[in-house]
């Protein structure tokens, strides 16, 4: 039997309704203040979808790539939608920011279920094989981190988050950001140095 084609399967396409991811990139691509806190979480239910649907078929050990998520996500929308390819580099940077936010809530909501903390305001047990028990401590660590660095070196953790959580190489960082390569490279560089050392820090103290 033929598979059906990305986005044709039953309940297998990327819902817009009204156009609302379309037009939030299009607002993104064009810079407008609060574009992105907008369209964060309609792509938010959106990725958690997907991967509900994808890990229903994998084996139960399967670990599914956050980037290959990104990936499936934006050729669903292309097909079903018509995105601008204007909008590829929004749809990344956005998709980016989603996936740090779900591995962070779930990373979240695992804790406090080990700790008893009673019911929880998200379950994303949809997505649990993307962090291992082991991995909850280093995902919160690295959020904390993180949030450091964007106040240190915003341009540098924008290029971290797209390259680890979009799995975008750097020279389509460097396109999306209106940058060069080598600067991307470099951004990238003190991003792994700089978060080598504060996760290193928030580890011990934890």
């Amino acid at each position: 039997m033929k598979e059906p084609a990305v986005g044709q399967g039953d309940g297998d396409f990327f819902r817009d309704p009204g156009g609302e991811i379309t037009r939030g990139l299009a607002a993104l691509r064009r810079g407008e203040e609060g574009a992105l806190d907008s369209l964060v979480p309609l792509l938010y239910d959106e990725l958690r979808r997907i991967a509900r649907g994808r890990l229903r078929n994998e084996r139960p050990d399967h670990t599914l790539d956050t980037t290959a998520l990104v990936h499936e996500s934006y050729l669903r929308l292309v097909n079903q939608h018509g995105l601008d390819p204007a909008d590829r580099p929004a749809f990344f940077a956005a998709a980016s920011n989603t996936m740090r936010r779900i591995l962070v809530d779930h990373a979240r909501t695992r804790r406090r279920a080990k700790r008893g903390g009673g019911e929880v305001a998200i379950a994303l047990d949809e997505v649990a094989p993307f962090l291992s028990e082991r991995a909850i401590d280093e995902t919160l660590a690295l959020e904390d981190a993180l949030t450091q660095l964007e106040a240190a070196h915003p341009r540098a953790a924008q290029v971290f988050e797209q390259r680890l959580f979009g799995g975008l190489e750097v020279e389509e960082i460097a396109a999306a950001l209106g940058i060069s390569t080598r600067t991307a490279t470099r951004d990238w560089q003190t991003a792994r140095a700089w978060l080598r050392v504060a996760v290193g820090r928030d580890l011990d103290r934890s």
